[in-house]
């Protein structure tokens, strides 16, 4: 597992080209994909062509950032100039932008590699992969599982090494959840710290752009390209951007002691209890790292979830207007009048649950029902935001686990929304907040499969999380693991051994 702090210094000194490091992922994805399905489109040509362009430079003397010649996903929700984004959606099948979005021309400027656009639920509205309108991604650590979603084509794929890192998308989770199921770190930054000019919208006030990456560092190293104010987007926020990476240490110590709350109401009924074990094993250890562990309550965190359905299904509902086959969308058939073409194209271009999403939102808009329903839930949204500011009067950090289980089978509940939805009910009152958020490994399950802690930070304090999750990790194991995927037969054979052991203990 080579990071992009060694890829970068192998680059500097010539040991190593960047159109072999390219090729040698492309060779990977192409061995892989079969299995895993983390890509919607491999963009080998156009790889193979800025990785070319990174060697020149390299050759002419030029300096060279950190993260040219770095493979990397983009999440197909994301607009590539010339390359198909398609929400993994039936309805944007053929949908080539014409301009490029705000994070991905940053990569393209700092020579960064894209690999391929990855695979999610369609317009991100799902927590599993499984609602994509064209192939169902596999978890790495079990093939038969889940990666969790919507950016569970992003996680699966730097989980399997398929890339270096990868971008992904979060409305209620959606990076810090697969994150948590695949094994990988997954960051939410503060609503506005990246800009969303070229995401294509789900729900507007909660949509975030952020990274997934095998290491706190690599994640910091790409939350610094991407971050910054953007004059394409009205709330993205004019503030200084940190170099993140810089700021990590081995034993870090704040200057005055740590304090992380520990959120109770994420404890308790409905929680798997060995992710409960894991994730409190991981508190046990940032205390032995010098931090004081607080018990603290935020009593509507809860309620994060039922505001959320209504919400950004309604954001949805609005969004999601414009694919009308005239601006946006295919045009199915001759249709026999307006109203028809819209019925025609949006019944076969959705998928189930887009469709379930704008018939919600668009239910809770109508008239007579816009007090009861989003004014409630916005006003329950304000209350979720109260609790969080109340939580860092005391603490400066806080915690709780990601997901609430690890990876469930693949089809075991596509004929359970309520149950799908329930996953998301750790990661939802971040987003309504606006508050950034990781998730880092803490551990494995009896079945080998990763359980994920997430740490909550207040608003733009991205550096403080970067740092308490890069001490963590460097005090624990958790991230040097990879899947049996991804190891020869006498690795294959030692891990089973080790896992053997360590179920009879």
């Amino acid at each position: 597992m080579e990071s992009i702090r060694e890829l970068h210094r192998q680059l500097v000194a010539k040991e190593r080209s960047a159109i072999e490091i390219t090729q040698e992922f492309l060779d990977r994805i192409q061995a892989l994909e079969p299995q895993v399905r983390s890509f919607l489109h491999i963009t080998a040509d156009q790889a193979i062509a800025t990785a070319k362009q990174v060697d020149a430079q390299i050759a002419a003397g030029e300096p060279i950032g950190m993260l040219a010649g770095i493979p990397i996903g983009i999440k197909d929700n994301l607009c590539t100039q010339g390359v198909p984004t398609t929400c993994a959606s039936r309805i944007l099948e053929n949908f080539v932008p014409p301009y490029e979005s705000t994070v991905t021309a940053k990569l393209k400027a700092a020579g960064a590699v894209m690999v391929g656009k990855t695979n999610l639920d369609e317009f991100a509205m799902g927590s599993s992969t499984e609602n994509s309108g064209f192939q169902v991604t596999s978890n790495p650590w079990d093939l038969t599982r889940v990666p969790g979603g919507s950016s569970g084509g992003s996680a699966a794929a730097v989980a399997a090494e398929e890339c270096v890192v990868a971008l992904g998308s979060d409305t209620g989770g959606s990076i810090r959840q697969p994150a948590s199921l695949c094994g990988v770190v997954g960051m939410k930054p503060t609503y506005g710290r990246v800009s969303r000019f070229g995401l294509v919208a789900f729900a507007s006030s909660l949509d975030q752009i952020g990274p997934l990456a095998r290491s706190v560092e690599d994640a910091a190293i790409l939350l610094s390209a991407i971050a910054g104010h953007d004059r394409y987007d009205s709330t993205s926020l004019d503030v200084p951007v940190p170099d993140y990476a810089q700021l990590l240490r081995p034993n870090f110590r704040p200057k005055s002691r740590l304090r992380i709350g520990v959120i109770k109401e994420t404890f308790g009924s409905g929680l798997d209890s060995v992710v409960e074990e894991k994730v409190k094993a991981a508190v046990e250890q940032l205390q032995e790292l010098g931090a004081e562990i607080q018990i603290v309550s935020c009593p509507r965190f809860s309620y994060g979830l039922p505001a959320y359905y209504v919400i950004a299904p309604s954001e949805a509902s609005a969004n999601l207007a414009r694919y009308d086959a005239v601006k946006y969308g295919n045009r199915e058939a001759d249709p026999e009048n307006l109203v028809a073409m819209y019925k025609q194209t949006r019944a076969k271009g959705f998928g189930a649950e887009v469709k379930r999403r704008i018939m919600l939102g668009t239910y809770a808009l109508s008239a007579g029902y816009y007090d009861a329903y989003y004014l409630k839930a916005q006003k329950v949204r304000t209350l979720v935001k109260q609790d969080f500011q109340a939580a860092f009067e005391k603490v400066d950090v806080l915690i709780c686990p990601t997901a609430p289980t690890t990876a469930f089978k693949a089809g075991e509940k596509t004929d359970d929304p309520l149950g799908m939805y329930l996953l998301d009910l750790m990661t939802i009152p971040v987003n309504l907040a606006g508050l950034p958020a990781i998730s880092i490994p803490c551990g494995f399950d009896r079945q080998g499969l990763p359980v994920g802690m997430q740490l909550i930070g207040n608003v733009l304090r991205e550096d403080l999380l970067l740092q308490v999750a890069h001490a963590y990790e460097q005090a624990t194991p958790w991230h040097l693991k990879k899947p049996e995927l991804l190891m020869n037969e006498a690795e294959r054979k030692a891990a089973r051994s080790q896992a053997a052991a360590t179920t009879k203990s």
